[in-house]
This record gives structure tokens, C-alpha cells and sequence, in this order.
């Protein structure tokens, strides 16, 4: 078999984070194992590094880490993975072995137990006859949905930006009668307008396209086109989008008597013109009640307007909470402007409030709680605070999608306290749109503030806190009893976390002998800034702990270099490192980790190198005997760069490798100088 070359798809249904998180994850997992890769993205600024047909032919196998549609018909007869973006960045060692085992048992597409079921029939079964699942079904439908809401975001950001900008010159600044007239407001408001106009369309359209490629693309955007205009919104969309795709699978189906040679004819005239009128007659249909059912909202609302604000902020919290964007947050948003023209200005600012604490709830959470959230979900979720800040609820829906058993009553009971207060504290807002952007129209705008980030501040505190605890729970960490220190006797001894002087005599090992560094001077001088380049770093070596698995292998590395005096939290080092192992794991093939961790709680970078025994499970299960730890200052530039890169290029090599494995401290000390001193 010729050396292997993997080409991968990834996305995400934002676009922005994921996406590029599970590319970098493919590449430095295929790297570590010099297997050759290509990864095309599917990212807001469209497809990059795209496969070429040349690509595709010449591939061992192929790994789809996506939420969304990123045309995997592509790749029939190759041997495929398809998974979620998410599987790719923790695990992508294993999508690697296992579409190289698919390589080399001459398992395809055709027959590959995770593709997508759906993509041209709901109920498709496997070649051997066993059905896909009802778990594929359901992957598939959300993947749809996804394409559609990944690609009308753009929209509603720009088009409701644009609209709370037209408010800077006034309420009525888009009006030509008003005296607030203004020609560039009133340009910005059509402008915005037109984008998230196309809102429902669009959704609709590449719900379609991801089910029907191009033939559902076109009747999407007809059938969405005439839900939008019928006052279905949101809901419509969906519902316009499902059945515009299935239904052009049905007919192509329905029409797969006609020759080869009308196929052309088909694609040009028989879609288009069938699928419009068949389709678009049935959307007319059920337009009336999908519009009733805002309508019966939007009434129910209405007899609201003058009752207890704790019972209306309730109603209107949960509304807007509810889909973020959707029908139910729709009929609230829409029963506010309707009574704007009554001059309840109240009942909009509490509506606006509702929809402007899940994205400001999703950023706090990310900014107060960093270290629960993977670097790319941090990215995203600070962007929230301009999204809330001009009013996008949409900018939480891919946070909630992830759970929303749990988030949506986290951001119902936010938006609520948010609505409650603006009410009671008489807050009014004659702008239907805008956010703080129309803060020199609002009535009490500082009471309006307040209430916003108040509801969102619990919301952010709860949803930190539940995803705090979710990630426990994933890492299997056990921070409240961190593993007891050894004496030579094997008796547990506790650890004192401080100076070297006062926390070695807790830790001796190997009949009484203290733990050995490079040298006594390299380890109290903390305040010393070791270089990279010149090999003085310190080191621990460790080649007699035991430990039953990462985490206990991770703690030993931070309790050392708290010995040592090299940082001042143990624990906080141990939860950089796991967190560093659960975004992409540091495990190799041979063996040895290198865990790591840029912190704050490094006073100087260290290199801690422990051995085991016997083999540990790592992330993935992957075996372990040797970590070589490496602890660097959060203000240490880009020292960790530095050794990772010296370390990686010298495993490389059998002969550390042997030695980190096999040799004595001494001779691991004396390898692990000359690499970074080379």
C-alpha cells in the first residue's frame, strides 16, 4: 500500500469556531503521524482550501467532520467517516484509524455505517439490509437544519445591525413626513430591511439544498419566499425547508422512469416548474394556519399588555427565550411593535430586553468562567456582547442547540428577570429595534441597562456553573481530593504547595533521597526567566511514580513542580493541563504524551518528565508511559512554542524516544538538555 493521503471536510453550523478548531485538530494529528492530509473548511467566508477532483481520486479515505452540508456526495466509492465537527477536535487520532482501517478492508462510502442516511432516503437501510438508526435520522435532520441557520445568520447580523443604526438619527428618521428625516438612516433601514427580509427565504433554501443539492435549493428559496410573505416567519422556514427537500427527492424519484437522454430536460424545466407548483401550492395551503398560530400568539399577548408585569415579563421572557429568532419569540417581538402604534412603549422595551439577554448571558458566561468553554467556544461567545448589544438573539442559538434541555430554561428564566425589572422600573423603548443603540430614545435608560444585565448576569452565573460542571464530569476530575504524595515507605504524606525548601521534606522517595532537579540553584531561583533557546530551563525527572491513569499522571507532574517552587497552584496547573488534553489530545502512537500548559500560575517555564511503570489510558484510551510535562508563564511569550517545537522535532528521533522510555534520569536529563540546547 502506497503512503496514505487523507483529505477531510469540516464544519460547523456558525462557521467560525469548530470549524477551524477540528481543521487544526485533523492536521496536527496526521502530522504527528507523518500521514500526508488536506482539510477543506466550510466556514463563514465560504469554502477554503477546497478539494480538487485530482484530491479526491488520489485519497486513501476521507473524514466529514461537520454539522452542516458540505457535499459529501462527493466522495462516493471512497472509504468515509462521517462524524461531528465536535468528534473531530477531541478525538481526531481516532476518526485517522478508523478510516484507515476502512482503507484497508475496502470498505466504501456506499457502505459506510456512519453516512448520512438521509441524504436521499429517510428510511435508507445498510448493503447488509440492517436500518441506519433512528440516532442517523435524527443527526441528519439536525445537520439541515443547521445548513439553513448557518447560512442565515449572515443575514439577520447584517440586516439587524444595519436597522439599529438607522435609529441613531431619530425613531422616525426613515420616515420621509418626519422632521427626523434622514436620507443615509432611511438607506440603512431599506438596506436592513431587504437582509432580513431574506431571513426566512434563506433558512427555507439551504434546509432544501442540503437535503436536495440544487433542485431543493431553488424551490427552498420559492417556498420560503411565499411562507415569509403569508406571515408564517420563522416556523415557516423550517417547515418550508423539510418539506421542499424531501419533497424534490420524492419527485426525482417519482420521475426516474424517463430516459438518460431527458435528463438535462429535467433538471432545466421538469424541477423547477413541477417543484414550484407542486410545492408552492402546498406551502399556500399551510401558510393560513402556521400564520394563525403567531397570530393566536400575538392576540394572546395583546390581553397581557396592562397585567401584573411579574406575570407579562414571565410570558414575554420565556417567548423570546424560547426559539431565539423563531415563531414564539416572533409573536412577542411582533405584538410589541404592534403596540408601538397604541404608545405601550413598556411592553417593547421589555420584549427588546428579553431578546437582548441570551447572546449577553452566553458572552458573561465565557468571560467569568474562560476555563470551562474551549478556546474557539470563548472566541464565539464574546462576540455575543455586540450581537446583544444590537439586539440578534440568534448569536445563542448555537450554544443552545448543544443542550437545550438544560440552556433554554437558563436563558427563559434571564430573559424573564430581564423583562420583569424593565417593566417594574417603567422602562419604554419607542424603537422596535436597535438595542443600545437607541439608548438616547429609551425611557429610563439606565434602569433598562441594569435590568438587562442583571438577567443577564444570573443567566451567565447558572450557565457558567452548569458548564463548569459538565466539563468535571467529562475529565473525571476529582479536584476536591487530590492524590496523596508518597513517602519512601509508600505511606501517603501531604503536599505543601510553596518555596522548595519547605515542601521537599514532605516528598522524599527512594530510600530518603529528595526528588532530583537539574540542580539545587535551578530550582529556588523562581524568579529567574530560563530561556528556551539555551537549554537552562529546569528539570524535574520522576522515573518511579505510579499512577492509574492521565489525571493521577497529570497531578504527580503539577505536585512536582509545585515542589520544586516552580508555580504557585497545583491545582490550577493540573486544570490547564486538562483542559489543553480535552481540546486535542498530546498523547503520540509510542507511548509518550506531552501535556502542557501556558498559566499564570507558572513562575518560570519548567519541564517536568515522569515515567510509569506500566502504560496508563490516555485520552482515547490511548496508552501512555511517559509524559513529558512543560509549564510555561501565561507572560512567557512564545517560550512553550519554543520547547514544544525543540522536544516534538527530537521525538521524532528512536533514540530519545528509547531513552525516554528505557534509560535512567540521569540519561533522560542528559537527552532532554542536548534537545533543547541543539
Amino acid at each position: 500500500m502506497s503512503e496514505p493521503f487523507i483529505i477531510a471536510a469540516t464544519g460547523c453550523p456558525t462557521g467560525v469556531a469548530h470549524t477551524f478548531m477540528a481543521e487544526e485538530a485533523l492536521i496536527q494529528a496526521a502530522t504527528k503521524r507523518g500521514i500526508a492530509i488536506k482539510v477543506e473548511t466550510h466556514g463563514q467566508v465560504g469554502v477554503e482550501n477546497g478539494l480538487t477532483r485530482e484530491d479526491i481520486r488520489r485519497a486513501t479515505g476521507v473524514i466529514v467532520a461537520a454539522d452542516k452540508d458540505v457535499q459529501a456526495e462527493r466522495f462516493a466509492g471512497k472509504p468515509l467517516v462521517d462524524v461531528g465537527v465536535s468528534q473531530a477536535i477531541h478525538d481526531p487520532d481516532a476518526l485517522i484509524d478508523k478510516v484507515l482501517a476502512r482503507a484497508k478492508e475496502g470498505i466504501t462510502s456506499t457502505a459506510d455505517d456512519d453516512t448520512d442516511a438521509m441524504d436521499h432516503d429517510m428510511f435508507a437501510t445498510n448493503d447488509d439490509g440492517t436500518a441506519t438508526g433512528g440516532k442517523k435520522v435524527g443527526r441528519a435532520i439536525y445537520k439541515h437544519l443547521m445548513n439553513g441557520v448557518s447560512n442565515m445568520l449572515p443575514f439577520v447580523v447584517g440586516g439587524g445591525v444595519l436597522i439599529a443604526m438607522s435609529f441613531l438619527w431619530g425613531i422616525y428618521s426613515a420616515d420621509p413626513e418626519s422632521e427626523q428625516y434622514n436620507a443615509l438612516a432611511a438607506s440603512l433601514k431599506t438596506i436592513g430591511g431587504a437582509g432580513l427580509g431574506l431571513m426566512v427565504p434563506v433558512l427555507s433554501a439551504y434546509i432544501a439544498e442540503s437535503i436536495a443539492k440544487r433542485p431543493g435549493l431553488v424551490i427552498g428559496f420559492i417556498t420560503g419566499m411565499i411562507a415569509m410573505q403569508n406571515g408564517t416567519g420563522f416556523l415557516g422556514g423550517i417547515v418550508t425547508g423539510f418539506l421542499s427537500g424531501f419533497g424534490m427527492i420524492a419527485l426525482a424519484k417519482a420521475l426516474e422512469w424517463m430516459p438518460k437522454s431527458l435528463n438535462g430536460l429535467k433538471a432545466i424545466f421538469l424541477f423547477p416548474v413541477l417543484g414550484a407548483a407542486i410545492f408552492g401550492l402546498i406551502t399556500v395551503v399551510i401558510s393560513q394556519p402556521m400564520a394563525a398560530i403567531s397570530t393566536s400568539m400575538q392576540d394572546f399577548l395583546s390581553g397581557f399588555q396592562d397585567a401584573n408585569p411579574i406575570v407579562l415579563g414571565i410570558i414575554l421572557g420565556c417567548m423570546c427565550a424560547f426559539d431565539m429568532g423563531g415563531p414564539v419569540n416572533k409573536a412577542a417581538y411582533v405584538t410589541g411593535v404592534a403596540l408601538l402604534a397604541d404608545g405601550n412603549y413598556q411592553f417593547m422595551a421589555a420584549v427588546s430586553a428579553a431578546c437582548m439577554v441570551p447572546p449577553i448571558v452566553i458572552a458573561i458566561a465565557c468571560t467569568i468562567f474562560p476555563r470551562s468553554f474551549e478556546p474557539g467556544e470563548r472566541r464565539a461567545g464574546w462576540v455575543n456582547y455586540i450581537l446583544g448589544a444590537t439586539h440578534i438573539t440568534e448569536g445563542a442559538i448555537p450554544f443552545a442547540a448543544k443542550n437545550p434541555l438544560v440552556v433554554l430554561p437558563i436563558l427563559m428564566l434571564s430573559s424573564s428577570i430581564g423583562a420583569i425589572l424593565s417593566l417594574l422600573w417603567h422602562c419604554g423603548s419607542p424603537a422596535p429595534h436597535g438595542g443600545f443603540l437607541v439608548l438616547p430614545i429609551i425611557e429610563n435608560p439606565f434602569g433598562w441597562v441594569a435590568a438587562i444585565f442583571i438577567g443577564a448576569l444570573v443567566g451567565g452565573l447558572l450557565y457558567g456553573a452548569y458548564m463548569t460542571r459538565r466539563m468535571h464530569r467529562l475529565q473525571g476530575e476529582k479536584t476536591a481530593q487530590p492524590s496523596p504524595s508518597r513517602t519512601h515507605s509508600g505511606t501517603p504524606a501531604p503536599v505543601a504547595v510553596g518555596s522548595a525548601a519547605s515542601a521537599t521534606p514532605n516528598r522524599p522517595d527512594n530510600g530518603g533521597q529528595h526528588r532530583k532537579t537539574e540542580s539545587p540553584s535551578a530550582v529556588l531561583q523562581t524568579a529567574a526567566q530560563p530561556s528556551a533557546d539555551s537549554g537552562d530551563v529546569p528539570l524535574i525527572v520522576d522515573t518511579t511514580i505510579t499512577a492509574a491513569d492521565r489525571d493521577s499522571v497529570l497531578r504527580e507532574i503539577s505536585q512536582l513542580a509545585a515542589l520544586g517552587g516552580h508555580i504557585t497552584s497545583a491545582d490550577a496547573i493540573m486544570a490547564g493541563m486538562v483542559e489543553r488534553e480535552t481540546q486535542i489530545t498530546t498523547a503520540q502512537t509510542d507511548l509518550i504524551a506531552i501535556p502542557h500548559t501556558k498559566n499564570a500560575a507558572v513562575n518560570h517555564p519548567v519541564i517536568v518528565v515522569v515515567r510509569t511503570p506500566e502504560p496508563v489510558s490516555w485520552t482515547g484510551d490511548k496508552p501512555v508511559r511517559v509524559a513529558v510535562g512543560m509549564l510555561t508563564p501565561d507572560s512567557g511569550g512564545n517560550t512553550h512554542l519554543k520547547l514544544l517545537a525543540k522536544l516534538a522535532r527530537g521525538l521524532v528521533k528512536s533514540d530519545l524516544r528509547t531513552i525516554l522510555l528505557n534509560g535512567s534520569e540521569e540519561d533522560i536529563r542528559s537527552a532532554i538538555h542536548k534537545q533543547l540546547g541543539d
